[in-house]
């Protein structure tokens, strides 16, 4: 898949808001600073389509991208460690479930993790929620960049069995400095939504 066109849409925080056209989606789900928007922003090859904060848990919204004027990419609120109040952080549980159980638009979700880190229990929570309700999903470990390569397929496995992947799940280790994943993750989109 070739990307020619990324362009942000709108932010919504009910299924009513989100846009109305019938193009396939495709959510991106993670902790708060396990670096979504530099994920999304080097698969498109943009540097600041989606906004880089300093701040985890900036994402308060789903925030809709379209690629190629046919596909929506779907940031969502990150979970765990956000400074934000806890009458927002609370709000974002129903506004999340809500889009993944009721747009039948969503063809797929990534769930985003670092790749330097044991996923966490709310990691396994999303992942149990994702298989529970029979979504594609793929997992992407993200910073791989920021480990030795010797030790890239050791950590790639203490992800795959802490969220207990099966064979033919898909774990995509990613670096938004390098670009390594990138091709894979859009093989997975094109899969998902042609």
């Amino acid at each position: 898949m070739k990307i020619n066109t990324a362009e942000f849409v709108k932010s919504s925080t009910t299924l009513k808001n989100c846009p109305s056209q019938g193009y396939p989606e495709v959510a991106l789900a993670g902790r708060s600073n396990v670096g979504k928007s530099s994920f999304f922003n080097k698969l498109v090859n943009r540097k600041k389509l989606a906004r880089i904060s300093k701040t985890p848990g900036r994402t308060q919204t789903l925030n809709y991208f379209v690629l190629n004027e046919n596909i929506y990419i779907v940031d969502l609120p990150g979970y765990g460690y956000a400074r934000v109040p806890e009458k927002i952080r609370i709000s974002w549980g129903p506004m999340i479930e809500e889009y993944l159980s009721g747009r039948e638009q969503l063809r797929g979700i990534f769930l985003i993790v670092d790749m330097r880190h044991e996923p966490s229990a709310q990691d396994i929570q999303f992942c149990e929620w994702v298989r529970f309700y029979g979504f594609s999903f793929a997992v992407v470990a993200t910073k791989c960049d920021k480990i030795k390569r010797g030790k890239i397929h050791n950590q790639l496995k203490v992800i795959s069995q802490v969220l207990e992947l099966d064979e033919g799940d898909i774990l995509i280790p990613f670096s938004s400095e390098t670009g390594t994943g990138r091709e894979k993750v859009l093989s997975v989109i094109e899969d998902w939504t042609y």
